[in-house]
């Protein structure tokens, strides 16, 4: 039988062991590296994923938790015409002064309304003599007032409502200008 390789001496094997140990100890290490790297890799993108499903998560929630919030916010837009028609007819009894029967019931019913409307969180806007705030009141005129300070609410001519925090109809003001 021939022997592909020839055939070596001890000595000349014991030299090229370090040589071959190196050399397999450095294709070791350069696959191991490439295999780290790649291993974190995918570890960072994982870990981005992961980062990424949790913002989605908290951001869905979020949302869901608003729509069921302000759920009610296109009703209350429709009933509150309904309370100022009820507004200005118990106005409009007490100047005539006839109907206290049909005066009475018309309290009794926006007062309904109003416990309704608060059972909800949809609460009246303060703004009589406040400060004026382009984000709940709609200014409709100004006028000069030795009585109220520049940039105050003189009058609410409609009340305005808010849903929790948000806006449902800004209150329409007449604003002062100032002393004459």
């Amino acid at each position: 039988m021939t022997a592909k390789y020839p055939e070596r001496d001890e000595s000349t094997a014991a030299a090229d062991e370090p040589r071959d140990q190196s050399l397999e100890q450095a294709l070791a290490e350069e696959g191991t590296t490439d295999v780290a790297a790649e291993l974190a890799a995918a570890n960072d993108r994982l870990l981005r994923l992961q980062a990424e499903m949790q913002n989605l998560r908290n951001r869905t929630a979020r949302e869901i938790a608003d729509e069921r919030r302000y759920a009610a916010l296109p009703i209350m837009r429709e009933l509150l015409p309904v309370v100022d028609n009820i507004d200005r007819a118990i106005e409009a009894a007490e100047k005539a002064g006839e109907a206290e029967n049909l005066l009475a019931g018309f309290r009794l019913v926006r007062q309904q309304l109003a416990t309704i409307l608060a059972q909800h969180h949809c609460e009246p806007i303060e703004a009589d003599g406040q400060p004026f705030d382009p984000h709940m009141h709609e200014a409709i005129l100004q006028q000069p007032s030795g009585d109220v300070p520049a940039g105050h609410v003189m009058m609410v001519t409609q009340q305005g409502y808010k849903l929790h925090d948000r806006v449902v109809r800004p209150s329409q003001v007449i604003v002062s200008s100032g002393a004459p």
